[in-house]
């Protein structure tokens, strides 16, 4: 066997052994705390959440005419929204197209101060959530498609409140497991998105949520550890490095809308 051969067997016996003994063994562990997590949720491992499980979501679909008068004041005047995968490059993993835009909101305890500014209503809203983790307007281009994936951290829920959903509303989907959820404007899906998902806008028009992560409702021990692990987070290079770049958009967006 050349050595160039050797090299290479030698390189594929290494990832094996470390496939076997240290990967799949942490992945299990993961598998075996998010059960855990799960079973000191009343939801536990359920992948669609009953929205009356949450009194926030009432009031948000309630207000979300107003949400989206403040959606259409942005789009209208916002040319381009960013990517979201230029914020966050993790997410080229699921879409590499300029055709799944963001504008944040909320991340792990940073409040973008410049967005709550420009939609004042919608940031009010937010304020009443309890338990926020994460709030963005999610804004996916006609013709996109994000990749089946799963979140990793059990102890967060995922809502989607429907802002714009365009027809044929068959068309615009997400599956989350085996159920297929279809948008409708002015309600909540509520999920829990560590089980796998994936999105479709088969239509000609741009579909727009609200994405949320609150906490998963667990003992009071569990939320008030949650509530520091999340706030943790927020200090982490990449969740630094999102904010910053979108307060870096906000200031470039300013710029260009000013009178010269």
């Amino acid at each position: 066997m050349s050595g160039s051969s050797s090299a290479f067997a030698a390189r594929i016996n290494l990832k094996e052994i470390y496939r076997h003994a240290i990967k799949l063994p942490l992945k299990r562990v993961g598998h075996a705390v998010e059960d855990w997590v799960a079973d000191q949720s009343p939801m536990g491992n359920s992948s669609i959440i009953d929205g009356k499980t949450f009194e926030w979501v009432e009031r948000l679909e309630a207000n979300s005419h107003v949400i989206k008068q403040e959606l259409v004041a942005l789009l209208s005047g916002q040319k381009q929204l960013p990517n979201i995968q230029d914020l966050s490059p993790r997410q080229m993993n699921l879409s590499q197209k300029d055709g799944w835009k963001s504008y944040f909101f909320f991340l792990l305890g940073n409040r973008i101060d410049e967005s709550y500014k420009r939609c004042p209503e919608t940031g009010k809203l937010l304020d009443s959530i309890p338990g926020l983790a994460l709030a963005y307007f999610s804004v996916l281009a006609p013709g996109m498609h994000i990749k089946a994936h799963r979140g990793a951290y059990k102890a967060v829920l995922r809502c989607h409140l429907g802002l714009i959903v365009p027809e044929p509303r068959t068309n615009v989907r997400m599956r989350v497991l085996d159920k297929m959820i279809y948008w409708e404007e002015g309600k909540c899906v509520i999920f829990d998105d560590t089980h796998k998902h994936e999105v479709w806008n088969n239509t000609d028009g741009v579909r727009v949520v609200l994405l949320l992560d609150v906490c998963r409702p667990m003992p009071r021990w569990m939320m008030s550890l949650n509530m520091k692990v999340l706030n943790l987070a927020g200090y982490l290079p990449e969740a630094r490095r999102l904010v910053r770049s979108q307060m870096e958009w906000e200031a470039q967006s300013s710029a260009s809308a000013a009178p010269h």
